[in-house]
């Protein structure tokens, strides 16, 4: 199926992009550098777990804090939290190069109470109201570390470290929601669910972590209501997305459900089972979830940036009001339903998608082979039986991309091409984080 053949030039530029991700994707498995076995001495397996500890305590209290507008600003948190515990431990191992930062901690210093401190400094900027909670967790951390001149000398450069990113991002338009947007009219335009409001449409200006703009990446306009390319994935989405869509299958259904409620919480939890499991030291432990975790926080204003811009229809308009759209092959069905409920912003383009495609790619170059990510959803999607866990390994960014894909389309909530381009922006994405971040020290 030509999914862009009538659709204009920017469009072809990210395919060619994309493409070209692709080719140098494959070469850059098979020379990149970055190693799980050589742990230095000085960031050693043996303090990895407060990584993975403070990533954890992080997620809990993000997640959990209702004053951050519910989860819009999480994956900003997210990467503010790991860019600063990545600069705290690299800063003293020495193994890759700091991130726009140029202060070196001392080398006899802890790396895991550099760590700890840049995570708990962090939070408790953004968090005050959770100062009790950090404190209880930053004393039994810090307590099982040997005393001494080197867990003093981490704690002061890992508050530094923490200093430095909130420096960095004061100001950076996370907390500007004057940003607003007006629902347009007619065909094509998105319009709310009855009782929704487009959520964050401020994310679309946040100044990025990696890339040079959030129209970096520009997708290019949807496709035209009467071209082929449209009214084939209408018919795919009205097909396969309805409540009543006799031709899912069992397992499609399964599969729209998984990723459901995966992006927030469970990725975290994967990301960490992948640290253990791998028994990754402290530095390559540090540098993986700062390179995913910025790599998504990016491809999300990318993706917001879009969302504004061209505030493209949901499937349950346009299917509902195909008869309006101009395009004889579209049938109405003023009925419709998708089976899981359409989030409150456009479609173009898809947002789970490209969070993927920016956490399969980044973490294919840091493993500098495919991923092995294990994540379970909580099993609270419609269409399956409550609170019943579902868990994946994927051994294969693109089995993970192909999956997510489907699975919004099977869910009703997105035409294919959204899907497809948002993934592949997430890709672009992290390929330009690790380009110009995160790299070897010299």
């Amino acid at each position: 199926m030509r999914l862009f053949a009538e659709r204009s030039a920017p469009v072809h530029g990210l395919r060619r992009r994309v493409a070209i991700a692709a080719v140098v994707a494959a070469a850059l498995l098979a020379t990149t550098v970055a190693s799980f076995a050589d742990a230095s001495a000085a960031g050693g397996s043996r303090n990895a777990r407060v990584i993975t500890d403070w990533n954890k305590i992080a997620v809990d209290m993000i997640v959990a804090d209702s004053t951050i507008g519910g989860t819009a600003r999480a994956f900003n948190y997210y990467a503010y939290t790991q860019a600063a515990v990545y600069n705290a431990v690299v800063g003293i191992t020495r193994r890759y190069q700091l991130y726009q930062w140029s202060r070196l901690g001392p080398r006899s210093a802890s790396p895991a109470a550099a760590a700890v401190a840049a995570a708990r400094g962090v939070l408790l900027h953004y968090f005050p109201g959770s100062a009790g909670t950090l404190q209880t967790a930053y004393n039994a951390s810090i307590a099982q570390l040997p005393p001494g001149l080197g867990r003093r000398q981490g704690i002061a450069y890992g508050e530094l470290a923490a200093a430095n990113i909130i420096e960095l991002r004061a100001n950076d338009g996370l907390q500007d929601t004057s940003v607003t947007f007006t629902p347009g009219s007619g065909p094509g335009a998105w319009v709310p669910q009855p009782g929704q409001t487009f959520l964050a449409p401020w994310l679309s200006q946040v100044r990025p972590f990696t890339l040079i703009s959030t129209s970096q990446f520009d997708p290019g306009p949807p496709f035209a209501l009467t071209s082929s390319a449209y009214t084939t994935q209408f018919n795919e989405v009205k097909a396969k997305g309805g409540t009543a869509a006799g031709s899912r299958t069992p397992l499609e259904t399964e599969t729209a459900r998984f990723f459901f409620d995966i992006p927030i919480v469970p990725l975290q939890g994967g990301l960490r089972d992948l640290a253990t499991r791998h028994h990754l030291d402290i530095s390559d432990s540090a540098r993986m979830f700062a390179a995913v975790d910025l790599s998504i926080a990016d491809t999300i204003g990318t993706v917001w940036k879009s969302k504004v811009l061209y505030g493209f229809w949901r499937p349950i308009t346009a299917i509902r009001n195909a008869d309006t759209d101009g395009n004889i092959d579209t049938v109405a069905d003023g009925s419709w339903t998708p089976v899981m409920p359409t989030p409150p912003y456009p479609d173009w383009v898809a947002g789970l998608p490209s969070v993927m495609g920016a956490t399969g790619r980044a973490l294919q170059r840091i493993i500098g082979s495919d991923i092995d990510l294990k994540l379970t959803s909580p099993g609270s999607a419609p269409a399956g039986p409550a609170n019943v866990p579902i868990t994946r390994t994927y051994h294969s960014a693109a089995v993970l991309n192909a999956d997510v894909i489907n699975a919004r389309v099977w869910s009703g909530i997105h035409f294919r091409s959204s899907d497809v381009l948002g993934n592949g922006i997430g890709v672009s994405v992290a390929n330009w984080a690790l380009d110009h971040n995160f790299g070897r020290s010299q």
